[in-house]
């Protein structure tokens, strides 16, 4: 077998060498370049078997030259890289025919086994370019942000999936962003020029969603629209009657599309019982998984900054963070996850008095919102944990003179309030608070004389 000829389009001169080195460690030939004239000529004369070049090798992004490369070489499998990495850029990638987007920055190795299957997969050749992005459209209304290495995997199944026909089952915590997945799948893709609908399958009537789902003897359902695309939010909670209508759906050809989230895992629901399993395969051809913000923690600048502009655009005060407070936003674990943070955002952009919101004013915010989140089924290690998160972790990540007083200090403000507890269940009894507490009545006596309570 001959030996395959990689086009290397990069304009960073060290990618461009570290990847050049690579390929030909591999066993392939490289023509490498930083032009996009010379890219277009080699592709037009002909050469090469498979391209890697960079969305930018210009002020001109390379889409605007993959119709013309597909034209002349329909079967040229084209990989692009890109460090601007949003969904848009996965998006165009696809809508342009390229072969896959690889992200930067990424494994040199990942690379290869890319441009190993690019090579090896026949089913590329021949595909026609997809019609222009609709990043001039949608480019503003796309929600989904952020550049982190688990959001590049959504965006990349994104734009695979969004000009299919494929069922799309989105699994995640609540806040995850489920339904902006649905929504970019349905607006970027093309398969599909309906209507979005959106279903809380956990906030209405059984009744009423079967009979906005499949209609009844006055008006037809939206499953029956060809070019409507259907999200079901919280599927698991589907009825045993909607779950065997929705099943009768699905077997038909030319239905509406069905884009489902769940935030628990179905898996589970069908070894209970409550979920039919047939169902469950149909609803499972491709999987989403939306990571919790605690595993994206790099994404929360580029969140921040998007919802400080969403709230200007409300007719809110512009507002900036500061350091020491984007340091204390990433140290948080969100349980809320994206949608808490955007609430807490938008509610500082709205009550904070100065033009910069700062560590104090996150703490203050945090410390009340955990006061709402203590529920009667949390147990005291994870209600303490919160409580460290909001009291706790500003002083941690501040440092200071505090430094080496700060475990010393917790546990006073701990031990102090137990002791008064304990008295006041023993009506003052120290001899039997001593006992109900596992310690000695002496030990008792002076650890209440370094607290400061007195013996009263």
């Amino acid at each position: 077998m001959s030996q395959k000829t990689v086009l290397l389009a990069e304009d960073d001169a060290s990618i461009r060498l570290i990847v050049n080195q690579t390929l030909v460690t591999a066993g392939y030939t490289v023509r490498a370049t930083s032009s996009p004239e010379a890219l277009e000529r080699w592709v037009r004369n002909g050469e090469g078997d498979v391209v890697v070049t960079d969305v930018y090798l210009t002020d001109t992004p390379i889409f605007e030259l993959l119709p013309s490369f597909k034209l002349v070489r329909p079967e040229l499998p084209i990989i692009v890289m890109s460090g601007q990495n949003t969904i848009l850029t996965a998006a165009s990638a696809a809508q342009h025919g390229a072969y896959d987007y690889l992200p930067k920055p990424f494994d040199i190795d990942q690379l290869t086994d890319l441009v190993g299957r690019a090579l090896e997969d026949t089913k590329t050749a021949g595909t026609a370019p997809k019609k222009a992005t609709k990043e001039e459209t949608v480019g503003a209304g796309v929600p989904l942000v952020g550049r982190s290495a688990v959001m590049q995997d959504v965006y990349r199944t994104i734009s695979r999936v969004m000009n299919t026909d494929l069922t799309v089952l989105i699994e995640g915590e609540s806040g995850t962003g489920k339904e902006l997945a649905a929504r970019a799948i349905h607006d970027l893709g093309e398969s599909r020029s309906g209507p979005f609908y959106s279903l809380d399958l956990s906030m209405r009537p059984p009744q009423e969603v079967s009979a906005e789902l499949f209609g009844s003897d006055d008006a037809p359902g939206v499953a029956f629209d060809r070019q409507a695309t259907i999200y079901l939010d919280e599927v698991g909670d589907l009825t045993q009657e909607a779950q065997t209508q929705l099943v009768k759906l699905m077997r038909e050809e030319g239905g509406a599309r069905i884009i489902a989230s769940t935030r628990q895992p179905l898996s589970a629901l069908v070894e209970a019982g409550d979920f039919r399993e047939d169902l469950y395969y149909r609803m499972n051809v491709v999987r989403i998984e939306m990571p919790p913000l605690r595993r994206r923690k790099d994404d929360i600048p580029e969140l921040v900054k998007a919802f400080l502009i969403r709230a200007e655009s409300r007719g809110l005060a512009s507002k900036q963070v500061a350091k020491q407070a984007m340091e204390l936003l990433m140290a948080y674990d969100w349980p809320g996850n994206v949608r808490e943070l955007e609430n807490l955002i938008f509610r500082l952009a709205a009550l904070s008095p100065d033009a910069t919101i700062t560590q104090r004013d996150i703490e203050r915010e945090l410390r009340a919102e955990s006061l709402k989140e203590q529920g009667p089924d949390a147990s005291l290690e994870s209600e303490i944990e919160t409580l460290l998160h909001r009291y706790v972790m500003a002083d941690l990540l501040q440092g200071g003179e505090e430094d080496g007083k700060i475990y010393h200090n917790v546990l006073e403000q701990v031990e102090r309030p137990l002791i008064k507890l304990a008295l006041s269940v023993t009506s003052g009894n120290k001899l039997r608070t001593a006992a109900l507490l596992g310690v000695n009545r002496n030990t008792l006596r002076a650890r209440m004389g370094v607290l400061g309570m007195t013996e009263d």
